[in-house]
């Protein structure tokens, strides 16, 4: 590590304005350069495994582009004429059958679509019909205009 800079993971005069100088702008950024002065030395070691964690990650990215390749995603041909053929027919019918299975699927979500409306048209007509009944008690001929028979006593609880 070049020790001749300026801004390293030291306690100089310029790392400790910068400190502050973070603190009085946006907290976050004077604790990150705290975190430098306290934990910078480390951060070669840190790259280091990260670089190589991330290489390797890319890496299994590469082998699977290239397995791709080799399994007919990509451009590349076997050698073997009869082989190729046969892949190319095999992949077309599939590509047919994944159009088809796509038309299957757009077709079932059009009628489930359906089966919503249908569903919500009924019930909001059954709420309109609720709402629009007559909401008026409904009076019985039997009790309509004879006057209330008298109770004897004892019947009514606050009588008593």
């Amino acid at each position: 590590m070049n020790t001749t800079a300026l801004i390293r993971p030291a306690w100089t005069p310029a790392t400790i304005a910068l400190m502050v100088i973070g603190f009085m702008v946006f907290w976050p950024l004077g604790l990150a350069m705290l975190a430098y002065i306290i934990w910078g030395d480390r951060l070669d070691g840190f790259k280091r495994d990260v670089n190589r964690a991330t290489d390797g990650i890319f890496a299994g990215c590469r082998r699977g582009s290239d397995r791709a390749a080799r399994w007919g995603h990509g451009s590349s041909r076997t050698g073997n004429v009869a082989f190729d053929d046969w892949r190319e027919k095999e992949l077309e019918r599939l590509a047919e059958e994944r159009r088809k299975l796509d038309e299957m699927l757009s077709e079932f979500d059009e009628y489930a679509r359906e089966l919503r409306r249908a569903k919500d048209q009924e019930e909001f007509d059954r709420f309109m019909a609720q709402r629009n009944k007559p909401t008026a008690p409904t009076t019985t001929n039997d009790t309509a205009g004879k006057p209330a028979a008298k109770r004897g006593k004892g019947t009514n609880l606050l009588d008593d």
